[in-house]
C-alpha cells in the first residue's frame, strides 16, 4: 500500500528518520574499507601523527555541515549538491553540478564493484579454498544491488544498518583491546603532538583522511523520504560527519598504539596489505581477523547499495525535472522507490564494468584505483562549491535568516578546507591512483570537462532547471515540497 502522504510518481514519504539516513552515510563511508585501506598510506606519509590528519578533515567536513545543515531547511531535493549550487549560484552552476555529480558517482560506484570482486576473490579462496574470479563476484553484487535499488528504501536501510553494525564493533573490540592492553608501549597522545602532525606528509595524510568521509551528501538526496527533512537533514548531517570523524581518529589512534610509536611507519610502509590484521590478530585474536576479513565484504557490498541509491536518486530527480527524460523520474507504484532510475544504473554499470572485464583490466590497480580517484576529486570539487554555494543563497534568498557563524564563517572556512583537499588530490594523484603515465594521469581534466558540459546542458535546456520549485499545499503538515527544491513559506 502507498503512503497516503506521497502523491503517485513521488519517493515514499516519512519512510526513513536520523538513523536510516545515517546507516546510509556510514556505511558509504565504509569504516572498516577506509581503516584497511587507507590508514597505511596516511601513517606511511605522516607517521605516527596520521590519526591527527581524520581529526583535522573532520573539523573540515564539520564546519562544512555548519552552513549545509542551515542551507538544508530550506532545500529538500534528491538532486542533492546539484539543487543546492542551483539554489546558491543559479541554473547554470545547478547544470554543471549535476553532470559532475553524475560523473563522480558513476565513477566510486563502477570502481567498488573492482574492489568487492578483488577482495571477496581472495578471501573466499584463503578461507574456503574455493577459487572464483573476480568477474563471478562482482556479477553477483551487481545483483544483489539491482534487488535492493529496486526496492523500497526501508529494505536497504535495514541491510546497511546491520552490515553497518558489523563491521563497526569489529573494529571497537579491537580499540577496546587495544586501549586495554595498553599498546606496544603504553597509552600516549604522541598521534596528537603538533610536531608529529606538522610535518612532510601531512597534506598526503590529509587527502586519504579527507577521502574517506565521501558520501554524506546522502543526508540531504535522501530529504525527500525523510521524516521531517527539515530537521532531520541537519541533525543526520552533524551526526554522521561526528561519528565518522570520532571513529577514525579512534581507530586510527589504537592502529598506532599497536604498532607502537617509533614503529607505525615503517610496519605501514613494509606491509601495507597486512598492518591492520597483523596487530588485529596479536591484541584480539585469530578469530577477530577471520571476521575482519568476511566484513570487509559486507562492508564493500553496503558501499555499493549506498551509492548505488545515491545515483539512482540523482537520476530521479534529473528525471522529474525533465532535463532527462520524464519518465525516469518516476517512482514505484508500490514501493515508491525510483526504479526506473536504478535500473538505468544497473544497466549502466554492466556495460562499463563488463567493458573492464573484457578488457582484462585489473579489478585494483586499473578499475577501481582509477575511478575512485576521480570520483573523489570530483566530489570534493562539489562540496567546496556547495560551501560557498550556502553562503550565496542566504545573502541572495534569504537575509533575514543570515546568520554570522552558519551562513557565512564556517561555510567559507569549510569550503576553503574543501579546495585545499581537492588540490591535495590533483597533485598527489599518483598516489592517489597509482597513475604514472599515459591516459590515467589526464583524468582530473574530466572534471573540468563535467563542468564545461554542465554548462552546455543548460545552454540547450532553455526554461528547465535542475529543481523546479512546485506549489504543493495538497499536504500541510509536509515540511518541504517534495517536486522540488524548496520549502515552503510557513505562515503562523
Amino acid at each position: 500500500m502507498s503512503n497516503p502522504s506521497s502523491a503517485p510518481g513521488d519517493l515514499k514519504r516519512n519512510a526513513v528518520g536520523v538513523a536510516g539516513i545515517v546507516f546510509f552515510v556510514v556505511a558509504a563511508a565504509a569504516p572498516l574499507a577506509a581503516a584497511l585501506g587507507a590508514s597505511p598510506v596516511a601513517f606511511t606519509a605522516l607517521g605516527t601523527g596520521a590519526p591527527a590528519a581524520y581529526v583535522i578533515a573532520g573539523a573540515v567536513l564539520i564546519l562544512f555541515a555548519v552552513g549545509y545543515g542551515a542551507m538544508s531547511r530550506h532545500v529538500t531535493s534528491s538532486a542533492g549538491f546539484a539543487a543546492y549550487l542551483e539554489m546558491g549560484f543559479g541554473r547554470v552552476a545547478g547544470f554543471a553540478g549535476a553532470a559532475l555529480a553524475l560523473l563522480s558517482y558513476t565513477c566510486m560506484l563502477m570502481a567498488l564493484y573492482g574492489v568487492l570482486g578483488f577482495f571477496t576473490s581472495a578471501i573466499v579462496a584463503d578461507l574456503t579454498g574455493l577459487q572464483l574470479d573476480w568477474k563471478v563476484w562482482a556479477l553477483i553484487a551487481w545483483a544483489g544491488v539491482a534487488v535492493l535499488g529496486y526496492l523500497e528504501i526501508n529494505l536497504s536501510a535495514k541491510v546497511l544498518g546491520v552490515l553497518m553494525i558489523g563491521e563497526v564493533a569489529i573494529l571497537l573490540i579491537f580499540d577496546v583491546a587495544v586501549l586495554g592492553q595498553g599498546g606496544a608501549t603504553g597509552l600516549n597522545l604522541d598521534a596528537f603532538q603538533p610536531s608529529n602532525v606538522f610535518t612532510d606528509g601531512l597534506g598526503v595524510a590529509l587527502l586519504f583522511a579527507a577521502s574517506c568521509f565521501v558520501g554524506f551528501e546522502a543526508t540531504a538526496i535522501y530529504g525527500e523520504e525523510a521524516k521531517d527533512p527539515a530537521r532531520t537533514v541537519p541533525r543526520a548531517t552533524y551526526v554522521a560527519v561526528l561519528l565518522i570523524a570520532v571513529f577514525y581518529a579512534l581507530s586510527t589512534w589504537s592502529i598506532g598504539l599497536a604498532h607502537g610509536s617509533g614503529n607505525v611507519q615503517e610496519a605501514a610502509a613494509s606491509d601495507p596489505g597486512n598492518f591492520v590484521f597483523a596487530v588485529n590478530t596479536q591484541y584480539v585474536g585469530q578469530w577477530s581477523t577471520v571476521a575482519m576479513n568476511v566484513l570487509l565484504v559486507t562492508s564493500s557490498f553496503a558501499v555499493l547499495v549506498a551509492f548505488h541509491n545515491t545515483l539512482s536518486r540523482y537520476l530521479y530527480a534529473l528525471g522529474r525535472s525533465g532535463v532527462l527524460p520524464r519518465p525516469i523520474g518516476r517512482s514505484h507504484a508500490r514501493w515508491q522507490s525510483p526504479h526506473r532510475a536504478s535500473i538505468v544504473v544497473t544497466i549502466v554499470t554492466l556495460v562499463v564494468v563488463g567493458s573492464f572485464m573484457l578488457a582484462g583490466a585489473d579489478p585494483y590497480a586499473h578499475l577501481y584505483a582509477w575511478l575512485i580517484g576521480l570520483g573523489t576529486l570530483g566530489v570534493l570539487v562539489m562540496q567546496g562549491a556547495t560551501s560557498i554555494a550556502v553562503l550565496a543563497f542566504f545573502l541572495r534568498k534569504k537575509r533575514r535568516e543570515f546568520r554570522i557563524w552558519s551562513s557565512a564563517i564556517a561555510p567559507v572556512l569549510g569550503g576553503i578546507g574543501l579546495a585545499g583537499a581537492a588540490y591535495l588530490a590533483v597533485v598527489n594523484w599518483n598516489l592517489l591512483t597509482g597513475a604514472t603515465s599515459g591516459i590515467p594521469t589526464l583524468l582530473p581534466w574530466l572534471v573540468v570537462l563535467a563542468v564545461i558540459a554542465g554548462v552546455v546542458w543548460a545552454a540547450t535546456s532553455k526554461g528547465k532547471t535542475i529543481s523546479p520549485a512546485i506549489a504543493s499545499g495538497e499536504h500541510p503538515a509536509a515540511q518541504a515540497v517534495i517536486s522540488g527544491a524548496v520549502a515552503p513559506e510557513r505562515h503562523e
